[in-house]
């Protein structure tokens, strides 16, 4: 497991985090923004961030493109979590990919949000990258297919 994890310290981007899970809460979304809402590993206490959900013929992932943040450790522990805009949340439990699998999921997540989040990521990547600058990366990165609870 990396340690790869890009904490949001800058003022402009705790702003921005804060100001999008706002957005989300009260049924706007940005870019497709959601509110992740995962309990704490050692609080117990239910944990929010925003975050991108993507969907691949039909299935919802969850990418971490900051590496092995706090929500992605709390959803590796908890094992399930619930996604919501506005007054509509859903229950998922979540599933780690593999790294090999990331590949296919990382290329339209960049697609679509590389220009928000790739400057997060351990290298240099985009949607044109190749498969082999993908799968470097990969362990650094951790995804989740959330399954319906």
């Amino acid at each position: 497991m990396t340690t790869h994890y890009v904490e949001p310290t800058a003022r402009i981007q705790l702003a921005f985090n804060d100001m999008v899970r706002w957005l989300s809460d009260h049924g706007i979304s940005v870019a497709g923004a959601r509110t992740l809402t995962v309990v704490g590993r050692t609080s117990g206490e239910p944990k929010t961030t925003p975050v991108n959900p993507l969907v691949i013929d039909g299935r919802t992932y969850l990418i971490s493109p900051r590496g092995n943040t706090q929500w992605s450790r709390n959803l590796r522990a908890a094992g399930v979590c619930d996604i919501g805009r506005g007054r509509r949340v859903d229950t998922y439990s979540a599933v780690e990919v593999t790294d090999e699998a990331k590949i296919a999921l990382l290329r339209p997540y960049l697609k679509r949000w590389g220009w928000e989040v790739a400057s997060y990521l351990p290298a240099k990547v985009s949607h044109t990258s190749s498969d082999a600058e993908l799968a470097a990366i990969t362990p650094a990165v951790p995804v989740f297919e959330l399954l319906p609870a």
